[in-house]
């Protein structure tokens, strides 16, 4: 099983500063490539405290040369906010600053508030991010090209920085919709996916969904790569756990604030952070998610592998206000106790299938 920290960059309020955010998540990517995480994600988000990180490539370039082997992946970039000539160029030069390091994620975006901004109608945002997979599959893969859509046109051309792995680097794809999960398993791509602070009756749906949709293309869901992004924090101090559950309900807070515009906010940045319906209490969150103890975030976590089987799980690192220092020791005590548990675990049940 391959882990990753995931970092949403997100500024709660004007006690913390833009700067201190962006430190904080390149601390953690130092210390997860030091404490053996395969892989560090960066979101990208625009306009709003819900995510400060408006460039996951550059992001990408910078701790290129801070880290020595942990795999660096956009989380996501949001193709219908990209020209695609700018991004294919920029893709071939974070590849090549991480020495083949790169992990492309892509999504289509789902707030509004962020595509008003770029003048991109997020109605068309589905139908631009498909033409844009094309683009990127050509552009990454053929020496020259050129591309007709209906939204996306690109004349004969020629990316010069070509990426370092071949034929291009691991895509992987961020969605919920079917047809966009065929194509994935259809193109050979991986999926991430989420049960935001649900449980593990959600994962089994996603599991079946999963299960269906590469059944639908002659596949078997176990032959496909697909990455789960989780909340999950271990501790012995109930005041702990409930601090990174209030920073994970902030966060889901907002994100529903601007997915369904009902955004609000004083000065056109700093989002109010209001009650969702769909709010769970403390007691709701730590039966669902992976929290607790040591012991019992492995066996929370070994049972979700046994349900859902993931080949990659992200633990969100970054969210709300949550306190770095505390965070620094959490990316330490996955690196040094609950991965290589986790490991030890999955392999005696995979010697014991074999068996």
């Amino acid at each position: 099983m391959e882990f990753g920290i995931f970092i949403l960059m997100q500024q709660r309020g004007y006690h913390q500063s833009s700067a201190e955010v962006l430190n904080y998540a390149v601390e953690q990517t130092v210390l997860a490539d030091q404490a053996g995480f395969d892989n560090a994600w960066y979101a990208e988000h625009h306009f709003s405290n819900y995510g400060l990180g408006a460039s996951p490539l550059m992001m990408i370039a910078h701790v290129a040369g801070l880290t020595k082997r942990i795999r660096l992946g956009s989380g996501v970039c949001i193709l219908p906010m990209y020209s695609p000539a700018r991004l294919l160029s920029e893709i071939g030069f974070a590849d090549t600053l991480t020495k083949g390091r790169l992990d492309l994620g892509i999504g289509s975006g789902y707030q509004k508030f962020e595509f008003d901004r770029f003048g991109v109608d997020i109605a068309d945002a589905p139908a631009i991010f498909h033409e844009f997979l094309d683009i990127l599959t050509l552009g990454l893969t053929e020496r020259a090209f050129s591309y007709a859509g209906k939204h996306l046109q690109m004349p004969l051309t020629s990316i010069s920085m070509r990426t370092l792995q071949t034929p291009m680097p691991p895509i992987w794809i961020t969605s919920a919709n079917a047809q966009t999960q065929a194509r994935a398993i259809r193109e050979g791509h991986n999926l991430f996916v989420t049960a935001l602070l649900n449980g593990p009756q959600r994962l089994r749906e996603i599991r079946d969904q999963l299960a269906g949709v590469a059944a639908g293309e002659g596949r078997s869901i176990d032959d496909c790569r697909f990455a789960l992004l989780r909340c999950a924090h271990a501790s012995d101090n109930p005041a702990e756990i409930d601090s990174y559950l209030d920073s994970a309900r902030y966060s889901r807070r907002i994100s529903e604030a601007l997915k369904f515009r009902r955004a609000q906010s004083d000065d056109g940045f700093l989002v109010r952070e209001e009650p969702s319906p769909n709010d769970q209490s403390f007691e709701q969150m730590r039966a669902n998610l992976p929290v607790g103890s040591v012991n019992e975030v492995i066996d929370k976590m070994l049972h979700e592998i046994s349900i859902l089987k993931p080949k990659h799980i992200a633990i969100q690192t970054q969210i709300g206000d949550f306190d770095h220092r505390t965070m620094m020791r959490q990316i330490e005590l996955w690196g040094s106790r609950i991965i290589p548990a986790i490991n030890k675990a999955l392999g005696v049940t995979a010697a014991r299938a074999a068996a």
